[in-house]
């Protein structure tokens, strides 16, 4: 869910700008997962453009305050969320830590790295959401440690149905600077695609898992 349509609007415009999303309707990207899309998102390239980065941190920061309050600790999910996480605790004055996929296998087995207090508050921050499955494992870890995670927020979401049910069977908030239908609204408004390649795109996002 986006907080500010406005918002979405930019962010989607400046992530098309910086390539940090790629829309490729005619030779599709193969994700991790095997899927095949014709659309990859990398929010990092974003820590590479200071005006960019500088405008997500402050309205990720500015959302996040609005939707939550101000927490003890902002913490970052590994390792996409590491930077812009880092830089949003500096614009609240807050602490960080960051959450690990796994716990190490060596020196002290840490799956949160940073200090972090049982019973402390804790919003979530993440760079992209699919499924959702790696930042609900990080919330999990979180609330094993003894924190209060009050929701998360993130930069951009493919609002997939199965990332809806997951953090909804978890009870875990999330908002999103910006999410898939306001940048393929961008996109269409900027001449990035035409209507054929955006129908392309929605007939994906209907059943990503077996599109081909």
């Amino acid at each position: 869910m986006v907080l500010d349509k406005d918002t979405a609007k930019k962010t989607a415009e400046l992530l098309l700008q910086i390539n940090a999303i790629k829309l490729n309707p005619k030779n599709p990207f193969t994700w991790a997962s095997g899927w095949k899309s014709p659309i990859y998102c990398d929010n990092r390239i974003v820590l590479s453009f200071p005006p960019i980065r500088n405008y997500v941190r402050e309205h990720m920061a500015k959302q996040l305050e609005e939707l939550y309050g101000k927490p003890d600790v902002i913490a970052g999910v590994a390792t996409g969320a590491i930077g812009i996480g880092m830089l949003v605790a500096e614009v609240l004055s807050l602490p960080f830590v960051y959450v690990r996929p796994e716990p190490k296998k060596h020196g002290r087995g840490n799956q949160i790295e940073g200090f972090l207090d049982r019973g402390q508050s804790v919003v979530v921050v993440e760079d992209l959401i699919s499924t959702g499955k790696s930042s609900l494992n990080a919330v999990k870890a979180l609330k094993e440690e003894g924190a209060n995670v009050k929701g998360m927020i993130a930069i951009f979401s493919y609002g997939f149905d199965v990332a809806d049910e997951n953090f909804k069977e978890n009870n875990v908030s999330l908002y999103t600077l910006s999410n898939y239908e306001h940048l393929l609204q961008q996109a269409v408004d900027t001449n990035y695609i035409n209507e054929k390649e955006l129908k392309t795109l929605q007939d994906w996002r209907k059943d990503p898992g077996n599109w081909k």
